[in-house]
């Protein structure tokens, strides 16, 4: 179906984002055409201003408004104890959970060699001088359960090895309120290696 220019930019626009593809774009586009103008203006500024308010914090590297950032300036989280995350969302995703209240380390990616993605593309460095100068007790080391986030999980722990902190790293196995005879024979196998007691 062709539609007028200014839709069909928006529309490649929007596909721009991840996990839109032309049908919901499409159907943003169209739901923006008929929203209030106040509605649009706003996230047209939202979106306008996003680079220009947003910074990294000098302390976690997480996004934020101000730098060091809420998390780093709560005194009522633990500082001993450091979860190394690869990118803000992860961090957002384990806040969301609100069972952790210590600081955390944005990494800023993965170790990944086909793309180029060395330990001095990350903040491995930034990491290694916060254990050593920062009373820090232990580093949970979150990076994702796929070969690049084990491959730098463990060259982190062989970094932070010679320091002498508690390394720790996520447990992998069933998702709550998973089922067994769905879940892949890798998962399963997780979920025993990780068995807890009772």
């Amino acid at each position: 179906m062709r539609t007028s220019p200014p839709i069909e930019r928006l529309v490649s626009s929007l596909q721009c984002l991840p996990g839109i593809g032309e049908k919901s774009a499409t159907r943003l586009a169209f739901f923006l055409l008929g929203a209030a103008e106040s509605t649009v203006r706003e996230l047209s500024e939202a979106i306008g201003r996003l680079k220009q308010d947003i910074v990294l914090c000098q302390e976690c590297f997480d996004l934020t408004d101000a730098s060091p950032c809420a998390l780093c300036r709560d005194e009522q989280r633990d500082a001993s104890l450091l979860c190394v995350v690869e990118e803000p969302s992860d961090l957002a995703a384990i806040e969301r959970s609100r069972r952790f209240r210590g600081r955390y380390h944005v990494l800023g990616g993965v170790l990944s060699p086909i793309d180029g993605v060395g330990p001095e593309s990350l903040r491995i460095a930034e990491l290694e001088e916060r254990v050593r100068k920062q009373a820090i007790g232990e580093v949970i080391l979150a990076t994702n359960p796929n070969a690049e986030g084990d491959a730098t999980a463990h060259y982190i722990s062989d970094r932070l090895r010679p320091t002498g902190v508690r390394l720790t790293r996520i447990a992998y196995g069933m998702p709550l309120g998973g089922d067994l005879e769905y879940a892949d024979h890798v998962t399963i196998g997780l979920s025993l290696d990780n068995r807890q007691k009772v």
